[in-house]
């Protein structure tokens, strides 16, 4: 029997005039502050609390706010005491004082949910997938900024939506959402909810279990009404099994490169056609500033996004031809003596390092390796086999890179950026690409994938 995916009525939120309403913040990122400082300004009593070490900024925050907080520890009779947790999207399930607080069943939510509670009338577009959120949010914002809307950037990318609607309310946010974000939503619903791709990535948080991964990421259509928009990715197989099996009440509207659907978006020949109601509009694939089959897609899911919320056509078009890709993705770095450096550093699942060698045009020097999340290379095989001359590794454990490359190309280890960079200028020649698209998670050398990044960066430079 199929699941029915309908809107669940939002909760009186506790009142907002007493000091009567608990909550603890568990986490003290970017979205756990966000949450604490909403929290306060609408009259929670609100305790943060971080097992680790609060970083300076933060800290400081949270004390001109008089916000109560702990660091390096949980107190565990504090934390139980709380009428709502909000976590941050970093912390498991596994962890130990989430499994108390669980089985005390004291409501936990994440700050997305927060924000949605006190977001007014204000429009969302959410955004979600397992490669490509952070491009085709930030190119949704871009056209909306291009058509003069008043909006914010949050969420996964950027600043938290929780802080956004505390400090400096919109009447529209463009959210990029993570799977770990959706996972404690009650009420939240997009107006726009888009769904770009589902491959396995972080199934170390989904008790290795691919259809549990799924699942959260179609909780960004869950409170879905009819009058609301969800914008999906037709040939990716994941995604249409699992729309088989529920009933969505919204409007759908799917992207495609291999069919004509009557409404969304699709590709023919060198023309990417849109249509959202009566509206249509049709846009040269050659004058998209950002290339690659995969980008193809995004413009497609982010054209039609932009569609639903009756922004022109001319904007639309302007947009897509002069958005320019971010930091850490497919960021072109510098041409030394003719060899050409790429930052994708934020490429941290193969699917990402896939999308990246396929959209390749001259022979590439690939920098793979980190902190392995169960990775299946042989997704690579045949495009390493086409594209790439050497691979070097960066990474302090490399021995599954080798046991998939070794007899196809040759492979250098590493142990440091300034390392693999000059280990890639030494195998390259004139006309060639070194590119950055780990593969994996940074943590074993670097402090995240922007860290990794940014040291690529610096030693390029320093050739």
């Amino acid at each position: 029997m199929a699941e029915t995916y309908t809107h669940t009525h939002l909760q009186d939120a506790p009142a907002t005039t007493q000091w009567s309403w608990n909550i603890v913040v568990l986490g003290s990122g970017e979205s756990g502050v966000g949450a604490a400082l909403l929290g306060k300004q609408r009259g929670y009593h609100v305790f943060v609390s971080d097992g680790g070490k609060i970083k300076d900024h933060y800290k400081q925050e949270l004390i001109d706010n008089g916000i109560e907080f702990e660091e390096g520890r949980h107190t565990e009779e504090r934390i139980l005491m709380a009428d709502e947790i909000v976590k941050s999207p970093g912390i498991p399930e596994k962890n130990e004082m989430v499994k108390k607080i669980r089985a005390k069943e004291i409501p936990i939510i994440s700050e997305i949910e927060l924000a949605y509670r006190f977001k007014g009338e204000s429009k969302i577009v959410a955004v979600t997938g397992s490669n490509g959120k952070s491009t085709t949010t930030s190119l949704i914002y871009y056209i909306c900024q291009k058509a003069g809307l008043d909006c914010a950037l949050v969420g996964n990318i950027g600043y938290s939506f929780a802080k956004q609607v505390a400090e400096n309310p919109k009447p529209l946010y463009v959210a990029e959402i993570s799977s770990f974000q959706l996972d404690d939503i009650k009420d939240f619903k997009a107006d726009v909810a888009v769904l770009l791709n589902i491959t396995e990535d972080h199934l170390d948080r989904y008790d290795y279990s691919f259809q549990k991964y799924i699942d959260s990421k179609f909780k960004i259509v869950q409170n879905q009404h009819e009058q609301d928009n969800f914008i999906y990715n037709l040939d990716d197989e994941v995604i249409t099994n699992k729309l088989k099996t529920i009933l969505l009440t919204s409007n759908l509207l799917p992207f495609t490169m291999k069919q004509e659907p009557k409404k969304g978006a699709y590709i023919k020949g060198d023309q990417m056609m849109l249509k959202v109601n009566e509206e249509r509009v049709s846009m040269n694939i050659y004058d998209f500033a950002q290339t690659g089959k995969h980008n193809q897609y995004n413009t497609m899911a982010a054209g039609v996004a932009a569609m639903t919320m009756d922004i022109r056509k001319e904007k639309i078009r302007e947009a897509v031809e002069t958005f320019e890709s971010l930091e850490h993705r497919m960021e072109p770095v510098a041409v030394v003596r003719g060899v050409e450096f790429i930052n994708d550093s934020k490429a941290t699942n193969i699917n990402s390092t896939w999308f990246a060698l396929e959209s390749m045009t001259k022979p590439v020097i690939l920098i793979l390796g980190g902190t392995d999340k169960g990775n299946d290379y042989s997704i690579l095989e045949s495009l390493v086999k086409e594209k790439v001359k050497t691979i070097v590794c960066m990474g302090v454990d490399n021995t599954k890179i080798h046991a998939a490359f070794d007899k196809i190309v040759p492979i250098v280890d590493t142990a440091s950026a300034h390392d693999a960079v000059q280990a890639s200028f030494d195998a390259a020649e004139k006309g060639d690409v070194v590119l950055l698209s780990p593969a994996c998670a940074s943590f074993d050398l670097f402090k995240n994938y922007e860290d990794r990044g940014k040291q690529f960066k610096e030693a390029v430079k320093a050739l």
